[in-house]
């Protein structure tokens, strides 16, 4: 895809996200983009971004205000509880009037933060919310868009081949769309967890699954079992990230926010395992999940034992 109309573009973050963009682009375009990601900072880390760039063509920057020079738009994509202090890096080096694509997972205060930086410095923040996995639709993923200048960053994504849709002139009011159905997708996820690892743990597993499924027989529960489990294992920090943030919205709504909460330790916990996802299977799954736990409890009762000792 290549269009002389486009602004030279530019990455703040080049993890899944922002490599799926630029695979869907395609070379012709992404080697003309530009990236900056924190991890290149570290020289172990700096293997996994540099993969992602060598992948499709984009070039990674030493610094931010090396990524960032002369870019007309900025697609910001790093972890939830890091897409303020992205703002406050990159704002002394933003072009005037670049448009600053925050799609992080991030509550509708978050993003205000984040909008008020950026236009202080003379951006044009828009509010971007990814309302699905980006593989396997890469740039075509869903995307829904806020602010006063969406409409300008929708003529640019469309021109890009990208499905968006604004959902309102005023920041927030994307996010708080994708925030508000977390509670119910990464919940859901949760709610799996806990109950069949607790099952199969108990030797009852079949007579659980065969009650969920009486009750609910539109749905295939060890298929839907499998699959939840995948995405905590393999996305798991990153998904309570960002249930902490829906946790500040509900709070930034006046309401209760405990299952948010609990719901960000559950994908906490089983990301923080490092297991590989291995087969889509539910119980090779949930079997690794539970063999790791155990061998924290023995290490928890090893440790107790040597400071009683």
């Amino acid at each position: 895809m290549s269009d002389e109309r486009l602004p030279r573009i530019a990455f703040i973050g080049f993890g899944e996200a922002a490599e799926a963009f630029a695979k869907g682009w395609g070379r012709d375009l992404s080697a003309g983009l530009h990236a900056y990601d924190e991890k290149c900072d570290d020289a172990q880390a700096r293997a996994l971004p540099a993969g992602r760039a060598e992948a499709t063509g984009v070039t990674l920057a030493a610094d931010r205000a090396g990524a960032l020079r002369d870019a007309g738009a900025v697609f910001c994509l790093v972890t939830a509880d890091r897409a303020v202090l992205a703002a406050e890096q990159a704002a002394p080096h933003l072009a005037p009037g670049a448009l600053w694509l925050d799609g992080n997972s991030c509550s509708p205060g978050a993003k205000r933060r984040a909008a008020g930086i950026v236009e202080t410095a003379g951006g044009r923040y828009v509010d971007v919310a990814i309302m699905a996995p980006v593989y396997p639709r890469l740039h075509r993923t869903p995307l829904l868009i806020a602010g006063p200048h969406a409409g300008q960053a929708l003529a640019m994504l469309e021109a890009l081949g990208m499905t968006a849709q604004v959902s309102g002139a005023e920041v927030g009011q994307a996010s708080a769309i994708k925030m508000i159905r977390s509670v119910m997708i990464k919940g859901m996820e949760a709610l799996t967890a806990e109950c069949l690892l607790a099952a199969r743990r108990a030797g009852i597993e079949d007579r659980v699954l065969g009650s969920l499924q009486a009750s609910n027989p539109d749905i295939d529960w060890p298929r839907q079992a499998a699959y939840n489990l995948e995405r905590m294992m393999v996305h798991g920090r990153r998904r309570a990230a960002e249930m902490r943030e829906v946790a500040a919205t509900l709070s930034e709504l006046g309401l209760p926010n405990g299952l948010a909460n609990a719901t960000a330790d559950w994908q906490q916990r089983i990301g923080d395992l490092g297991l590989p996802a291995g087969t889509d299977s539910y119980p090779e799954r949930a079997d690794a999940i539970l063999g790791r736990f155990a061998g924290q409890d023995r290490d928890q009762d090893s440790s107790a034992a040597v400071r009683q000792s």
